[in-house]
């Protein structure tokens, strides 16, 4: 199956360029489509605002590679735990490094998703 995920170009200033358009706020990318993700920090990341990776499950996500923003931190339990249920892989780190691995990992065609708090 072809992919046709989109590059994280820039970061900063509150948002991201995807594929060469800037996005405001945080971003959430599942089955290679991206949407506004109404998360700005760890005490927001709920296991209903990942609903859409939950929604899509195992089958199709590998994994959640989770940006925390300027620096990395524990996701909440409750996010861990909702993720493990669902068969989904985590990783999480800060944000820039994030965007950066998100790239690296969609160009080698990993099964990811991408949560992606803005800085």
């Amino acid at each position: 199956m072809a992919r046709d995920a989109p590059s994280i170009d820039a970061y900063g200033d509150g948002g991201f360029r995807l594929s060469g358009v800037r996005h405001e706020g945080s971003v959430l990318i599942v089955q290679d489509q991206a949407q506004a993700w109404p998360v700005s920090g760890a005490a927001d990341l709920t296991p209903e605002s990942l609903s859409a990776i939950l929604a899509v499950g195992s089958r199709d996500v590998e994994f959640l590679l989770l940006g925390m923003g300027a620096a990395n931190a524990l996701p909440p339990r409750d996010v861990r735990e909702a993720l493990s249920r669902a068969g989904i892989g985590l990783e999480f780190m800060d944000t820039p490094t994030a965007a950066r691995m998100y790239n690296v990992l969609t160009a080698e065609g990993r099964r990811l998703a991408a949560a992606l708090i803005a800085i």
